[in-house]
């Protein structure tokens, strides 16, 4: 099938403004883990920590995500591009996106939102640096030398050239060497676990609820238990170890430790919006041979997958984009993940920051794309609360690329990704008669709707036109009085 030609109806009807809610929801923290009905994170990538407290309060808390991935806070090498947070110089809480104070102030505000905060934590590896240097918070470091933290010995030498990684079919070399010049941690030491683990501590000590594990992959995941063992308190943990076909290390071997990022479900899912058909979906996410979805965090892409893995859909696709994203926070597969990019052109390219190299300011729709703000998607993380735990029912496709499903007496939703117009069909929703606001397309809020109503007769049947490339969801939290 040819690529989608249209950008679709969703954008028309605002996805790209977002539909805001002005007031703030206060509420105490949900329980560590992914567990109760606020699951959706939010992946605020290289946002600065007063501009991730002011979303919390103003978008996040009020729209229903339970959590706020921040990117790694500490200090880090002095460079430009986005991946110097990935080249710790040491453990400091200070970094181009704010000090200790501004993120233990992030923490405390995001919380007090009802949003819990999930850290991207380094702990493979420090720096790339050959030559050495500087660090942000003025920290002098070597390749293999991080004064009053790590020497020498506590990093591994693997023999190939360059200690680099130079096959994936060898687990040794991907849990020994280096990844792509990072000096890797040997993770086997007592030592070397105690100080992640107190850095790790120091972050709960803050507040922090969670952990996003980079580089999980190239550590054993025993090396992962034992440093988890340490820590002074219960987190959530989601490990990043990207599937490879073929190779020894598998996501499986992780998810003794916690949830782990299932990589397919982003490129599968691009690949069937692109070319394929969605009546494929039916049975996706372990039907897909996709991990357990009790284990698995899923996203259609991450801050990776955009620059890196080919073959997934971003912000750049935009509507087709959109209604992914609209798939995935309505299909009850694995802990959903919604990124939020800045806008780049060069796979290397950094946030917007200052002349001194800080994070600037987050202006949505200004060199950040805030694709969690899109409408269709911000409104389908109450979808996603309001039908949590309910399984489909009621599946429906025209063997091509129109399809809908229902949450089992808790929501409805129909995706017409075909290049015409879905016209004069009624749809099974089986939930109770009433006027619920069609979330796709408008904000439900004070019992009211701010965008198309759709009514659910008697017999638990309505009747909507779906136009080309777009979508119409429902869902009892959004039931107008």
């Amino acid at each position: 099938m040819h690529r989608r030609r249209c950008l679709s109806a969703v954008v028309a009807l605002g996805v790209i403004a977002g539909l805001l809610l002005p007031t703030v929801v206060t509420a105490p923290p949900a329980a560590a883990a992914p567990a109760g009905t606020k699951k959706v994170i939010a992946n605020l990538f290289e946002w600065n920590w007063p501009s991730v407290a002011s979303e919390c309060q103003s978008t996040l808390g009020p729209k229903g995500y339970g959590y706020v991935q921040v990117s790694p806070p500490q200090e880090h090498v002095r460079r430009s591009e986005w991946w110097v947070a990935y080249q710790p110089v040491s453990y400091r809480i200070e970094s181009r996106k704010g000090t200790r104070a501004q993120f233990k102030s992030m923490v405390d505000t995001c919380h007090a939102a009802g949003v819990k905060v999930i850290v991207d934590a380094v702990i493979n590896h420090m720096s790339g640096q050959d030559n050495g240097g500087t660090g942000w918070a003025g920290s002098s470091y070597g390749h293999y030398n991080y004064p009053g933290i790590y020497s020498a010995s506590d990093f591994h030498y693997c023999g190939t050239s360059g200690n680099e990684i130079t096959s994936y079919g060898d687990r040794y070399q991907v849990q020994n060497c280096e990844l792509v010049n990072l000096s890797d941690l040997k993770t086997e030491s007592d030592y070397v676990r105690t100080r992640i683990a107190g850095y790790m501590n120091d972050l709960l000590s803050l507040g922090v609820d969670g952990f996003r594990l980079d580089a999980s992959k190239h550590m054993p995941a025993g090396d992962i238990a034992a440093i988890k063992s340490k820590l002074s308190r219960s987190a959530y943990i989601v490990q990043e170890v990207i599937y490879g076909a073929g190779e020894p290390i598998t996501p499986n071997e992780y998810t003794g430790n916690g949830d782990v990022h299932e990589f397919r479900y982003g490129k599968d899912l691009a690949r069937v919006f692109r070319s394929e058909k969605l009546a494929y979906l039916r049975n996706f996410g372990e039907g897909w041979g996709h991990l357990p979805g009790s284990v698995s965090s899923v996203f259609v892409d991450n801050h990776d997958t955009q620059r890196d893995f080919g073959g997934v859909l971003t912000y750049k696709d935009r509507g087709i984009y959109a209604l992914a994203n609209v798939f995935m926070l309505a299909w009850p597969y694995g802990s959903p993940s919604v990124m939020s990019s800045y806008t780049f052109s060069q796979r290397d390219q950094g946030p917007p920051q200052d002349g001194s190299g800080k994070t600037v300011n987050t202006t949505c729709y200004s060199g950040w794309e805030c694709e969690h703000r899109w409408g269709a998607i911000a409104n389908m993380v109450g979808f996603r609360n309001a039908t949590e735990g309910a399984g489909v029912v009621n599946w429906y496709d025209n063997g091509n690329n129109h399809i809908a499903f229902g949450r089992s007496g808790k929501g409805f939703v129909t995706v017409n990704d075909e290049d015409y117009a879905i016209n004069g069909r009624s749809y099974y929703a089986g939930l109770p008669a009433g006027r619920y606001c069609d979330v796709v397309h408008g904000t439900f809020s004070g019992g009211s709707c701010s965008g198309p109503v759709i009514t659910v007769d008697g017999n638990g049947w309505f009747a909507a036109n779906i136009p080309a490339h777009d979508a119409v969801a429902i869902h009892v939290g959004a039931r107008l009085s």
